[in-house]
């Protein structure tokens, strides 16, 4: 269980990135939603040992993550936003190296290692082509290998499916979900459907806060009966957002759907939505920016 208590982080500058943040994580895939800028990579990254909270606690069973940086790192797995490596090296050389520099010591052990996480992560025909080589998939593959070192008990993956094409999304998701039966694994993303296909808990972060927080099926069951959709003109928009709380708007055919929060029918030709994560999600960010706009006022 990954426990973070009252988590704040203040920039230099004095963004305010994380705003007395507060979860209980257990074993099993969690989803961290939320829009660019909401705090997730500033979390990943305070997690992960990579930076230091303002203020706050975070446990990982009998381990402090603030006062024994190295023990968690020691069972740590961390796939970043942006992962960076060496582009000339080969597969299987570079994940050798990362052996090394994760303590495995053993030149026999690392050989198991590393040829059974290239065959994990469906890499083994490649591992002698540089990693420059490598489409975005495979890039994002080769990270999760490298994250797997060393049978980590807690991985981060932040951002992991951005770029990628639907086949490619799904090799990574398939992979993730088998990884994630007996350890904890965090996936943060602003791509509410890999969450919903993933995770059978979840966050919503936003502003540096937690808006929402549970079961993907239970918040979804929270917004029924109040999504409405309409189909409308595209120059009629602006006169909708000032009459009714519109959370999504989308084309389809060359027209306008929107889909707005109300507690009753609101008439005016609209018809309910069964929900989604997605509406769960836009409504949550809606009522937060909402919130923002007005403390700023």
């Amino acid at each position: 269980m990954l426990e973070l208590a009252n988590l704040v982080h203040v920039y230099p500058n004095g963004t305010r990135a994380l705003d007395d943040v507060t979860l209980s994580i257990p074993k099993g895939m969690y989803g961290l939603l939320g829009p660019n800028g909401a705090g997730k990579s500033t979390l990943m990254r305070t997690i992960a040992t990579l930076q230091t909270p303002t203020s706050g606690s975070i446990r990982f069973g009998d381990i402090d993550v603030i006062a024994q940086p190295e023990r968690l790192r020691e069972t740590l797995g961390y796939l970043p936003q942006d992962f960076g490596v060496y582009p000339r090296v080969s597969a299987y050389d570079m994940l050798d190296h990362m052996a090394v520099l994760k303590g495995v010591a053993s030149a026999r052990e690392r050989k198991e290692t590393v040829e059974t996480l290239l065959s994990q992560t469906n890499l083994w025909t490649v591992r002698k082509k540089a990693i420059a080589g490598f489409s975005g998939g495979m890039r994002q593959r080769f990270g999760i290998a490298q994250a797997l070192i060393g049978n980590p008990q807690l991985i981060i993956v932040d951002e992991p499916t951005a770029g990628l094409d639907p086949e490619e999304r799904n090799r990574f998701l398939n992979l993730l979900a088998e990884i994630g039966e007996t350890v904890v694994i965090i996936l943060s993303t602003h791509i509410v459907e890999d969450v919903a296909d993933l995770c059978p808990r979840m966050a919503v972060l936003a502003a540096g806060r937690i808006q929402l927080e549970g079961a993907p099926l239970d918040l979804i069951a929270r917004t029924h009966g109040t999504v409405w959709k309409k189909t409308i003109a595209r120059e009629e928009l602006e006169a909708y957002r000032e009459r009714y709380k519109v959370i999504a708007t989308r084309l389809f055919a060359g027209r306008t759907i929107i889909h707005v929060l109300s507690d009753s029918d609101p008439g005016d030709g609209f018809g309910p939505v069964e929900g989604g994560l997605e509406d769960v999600y836009f409504a949550t960010i809606d009522t937060s920016r909402r919130g923002t706009a007005a403390a700023a006022a």
